[in-house]
């Protein structure tokens, strides 16, 4: 008897640092014998990632509804927001989105054994049990994040506190300290108000049948322990998930997830004739937007530590200013022998993964801080805002794997000039100095590092904790599928 071909519908949230983990996973599943995988997402956001897949996966296009909801036209993803006055039009839209779905369900051949879907994707709760379908819920975070979200819903620990009060996340492994103007926009009174949006993926959360978490076990496994007991034992950590095209060459690494601002030979080029731990890499996601005194003060302290380095400035409101600034004040021609800067997307993984780069500074969303030990590299944290502090903690205080620059509040997207300059260049400095620099603390955190991403390495591949998790996780859906025949 043949086996049965299971059908797996994935929905990401329609941003990069949702979407791109999630086209990784895909190509997880796709690699698994009698499986159909296909993404459901918005066409802008299919041409932008369907180049980086292979053929068997399919797209269903859910046209986004840019004029119903009063965004502009091609707005389909977080990186494209014009402001912050427009966040309550991109969330209305996603919500119009089940019906979309609806409208193409009888296209869906076979019909879906399973859908994952993103946890900020709450509508698919409803359309899961409508059509009556198993729903795992992706957490693009850690299970050390979840079960911080969890215990601070549970205890408001922090509702009496000031902004500035530390205080301990309560029933954690560790001693985690935060304060309340560094939480997420769920427990921060000074972040835009979005609480429907949240409260609603909080609740699909709970009625979703299982979790996968783009983690693995060796990383944080008490907090794994956890949150399984948390969520009754449905927790699969399959990751980290930019290893799913193992160890694939420079062109595949430096097309994951955008069309790269540099050409990769150029870009390995100039990684090849620096030596082996000596480049600092500064590069803070998708969404980040430095305000221009601060992105001065942060390229003042990569001039300062006398250290090659690459540079990605993202375009920002101010591009003008910054430009001017990059080249009146003489910072090009002062670094041009040591300093590469990429104006836009930069091929991350395949950055990080060479052997010149001995420090990332980064802003500590999860999938920089994953690429970062999967390439054996330690951190300098730089949080800015959502669930980010609470990485730090994480790489900093749990994992001895960095070191923070001293960030202490959030800085909210759209709102960036009216915080100033948070961090000074002496403080990038001395933080760069201290993971990359000769005392025994830097070596002790590079040596850590270094052996967490070859832990993290054999966790992906066959026999290891997450190759288990997601054969375990396909035979879950397999019961439940032969259950309903």
């Amino acid at each position: 008897m043949a086996a049965k071909t299971l059908h797996f519908l994935l929905i990401p949230h329609i941003g990069p640092g949702h979407t791109i983990p999630m086209i990784d996973m895909a190509k997880l599943l796709a690699k698994q014998p009698n499986l159909t995988v296909t993404i459901a997402t918005t066409p802008l956001n299919a041409a932008r990632y369907a180049p980086t897949l292979p053929s068997p996966i399919r797209f269903l296009h859910l046209p986004f509804p840019t004029a119903e909801a009063g965004l502009p036209e091609g707005c389909e993803s977080t990186d494209q927001i014009p402001s912050t006055d427009f966040i309550p039009n991109f969330l209305a839209a996603i919500d119009m989105l089940q019906q979309k779905l609806e409208e193409r369900y009888e296209t869906l051949n076979p019909p879906p054994n399973c859908i994952i879907s993103d946890k900020y994707m709450s509508w698919t709760g409803d359309f899961a049990d409508k059509y009556h379908i198993p729903r795992i819920m992706f957490d693009g975070m850690s299970c050390f994040n979840e079960l911080c979200y969890n215990n601070l819903y549970a205890s408001k620990v922090f509702d009496e506190m000031s902004e500035s009060e530390p205080f301990v996340v309560p029933g954690l492994p560790d001693k985690i300290e935060l304060t309340r103007n560094q939480l997420p926009p769920e427990f921060n009174p000074s972040s835009v108000d979005t609480s429907g949006f949240r409260q609603r993926a909080r609740d699909a959360e709970v009625r979703a049948y299982g979790v996968v978490i783009n983690s693995f076990e060796e990383l944080e496994c008490e907090y794994v322990s956890e949150y399984k007991k948390l969520r009754g034992g449905k927790v699969w950590c399959i990751g980290p998930l930019s290893l799913c095209d193992g160890n694939n060459d420079d062109s595949v690494k430096s097309r994951r997830g955008n069309v790269a601002a540099i050409d990769e030979r150029q870009c390995v080029k100039w990684l090849d004739s620096h030596e082996p731990g000596s480049v600092v890499y500064a590069c803070f996601g998708s969404l980040v937007r430095l305000n221009t005194p601060q992105l001065i003060e942060l390229g003042l302290g990569l001039e300062a530590s006398n250290r090659p380095f690459i540079w990605v400035v993202k375009s920002v409101h101010r591009e003008k200013e910054v430009e001017e600034w990059l080249a009146e004040s003489g910072f090009e021609e002062r670094v041009k022998d040591r300093g590469l800067i990429i104006r836009g997307w930069a091929p991350q993984v395949l950055i990080l993964s060479h052997p010149s780069v001995g420090g990332f500074l980064t802003h500590c969303g999860w999938n920089s801080t994953l690429e970062s030990v999967c390439s054996g590299v330690p951190m300098i944290t730089w949080p800015q805002f959502a669930e980010q502090f609470i990485n730090e903690k994480l790489v900093v205080q749990v994992l001895g794997i960095g070191f923070g620059v001293g960030a202490d509040s959030v800085v909210h997207v759209g709102e960036e000039d009216r915080f100033g300059v948070k961090v000074k260049s002496e403080s990038v400095t001395k933080a760069i100095e201290r993971v990359m620099g000769d005392g025994v603390e830097g070596a002790e955190t590079r040596e850590r590092a270094k052996e967490l991403g070859i832990i993290a390495r054999n966790a992906i591949n066959e026999g290891g904790s997450s190759h288990l998790n997601l054969t375990l996780l396909i035979q879950d859906i397999m019961h439940l599928a032969n259950a309903s025949c």
